[in-house]
């Protein structure tokens, strides 16, 4: 596991520079000038009529610095949720091959260990690293030095159990991008309010316009960061039940195919 580290870590620095440059490159090509040009139209049409009632505009609300944060770590977490998911897809797909080649319901003893051994070493590097194959081979070797079929259950068990530890462990990265999301949006709030309040006395001159402008900053930052937190963590759930799944059907392929064949 330790030789897939630098890749993912790679896979992650590059998704977040890319993320940061798309969203960018959208909101200076397109976010920024519509919104400056909606809000142009609108203080054209209220000074020609006071009686005029402003309208709201996708590109206003997400127009500040804060709600293009969020949309770099919602894409950034999007791209290593796809990553960790593809490789869950391709764990899961081995379930459906039988590693062992074995004829059905045929018993395997102590001796035939080192054929099945073989066999598993004899797979590609990837598909041997993934949960299933190890916890057959780690079930196998147990029970050629113990001779005893519980051991060999209980070996690939724990196997199981340490491997879905891991994952829970790796997505630690995937929520803290989920909970800074709202963190980036509460700090649009408070840079908000905090304008909006150095505004004040021109609001008691009757003049409130830097007020609402400010009032907006703040609600449409926490708005736009509470919505892409919701999505963000429906994938979370997710990724965490496929996640579970593995762990949970390659335990009970191990029984189905291995455990249960096992004669002393």
């Amino acid at each position: 596991m330790k030789k897939s580290f630098p890749a993912e870590f790679v896979y992650q620095v590059f998704a977040l520079m890319i993320a940061f440059i798309l969203v960018h490159a959208l909101y200076v090509a397109l976010i920024r000038p519509q919104a400056e040009r909606f809000m142009e139209r609108e203080a054209a049409a209220m000074q020609a009529n006071p009686d005029y009632a402003p309208q709201r505009s996708f590109y206003v609300v997400v127009k500040d610095y804060e709600q293009e944060a969020c949309f770099v770590l919602m894409l950034w977490a999007l791209a290593i949720l796809a990553y960790k998911g593809r490789a869950v897809y391709r764990q899961q797909r081995l379930l459906d091959h039988d590693l062992l080649g074995l004829p059905d319901d045929l018993p395997v003893g102590p001796e035939d260990t080192r054929e099945l051994v073989s066999r598993l070493l004899s797979l590609p590097h990837a598909q041997r690293e993934a949960l299933l194959p190890r916890a057959l081979l780690t079930a196998i070797e147990r029970f050629a030095a113990t001779r005893n079929v519980q051991d060999a259950s209980v070996a690939a068990r724990d196997v199981c159990e340490s491997e879905g530890e891991r994952l829970e462990s790796e997505l630690s990265i995937i929520r803290y991008i989920a909970w800074a999301i709202p963190s980036v949006g509460f700090i649009g709030t408070v840079r908000g309010i905090g304008d909006a309040l150095g505004q004040a006395h021109r609001a008691v001159e009757g003049d409130i316009t830097g007020v609402t402008a400010s009032l907006g900053v703040a609600f449409n930052s926490t708005f736009i960061a509470l919505v892409i937190s919701i999505v963000l963590m429906f994938f979370i759930h997710q990724l965490q039940l496929m996640q579970e799944r593995l762990v949970l059907d390659s335990e009970r392929c191990v029984d189905r195919s291995l455990v249960r064949r096992l004669k002393v």
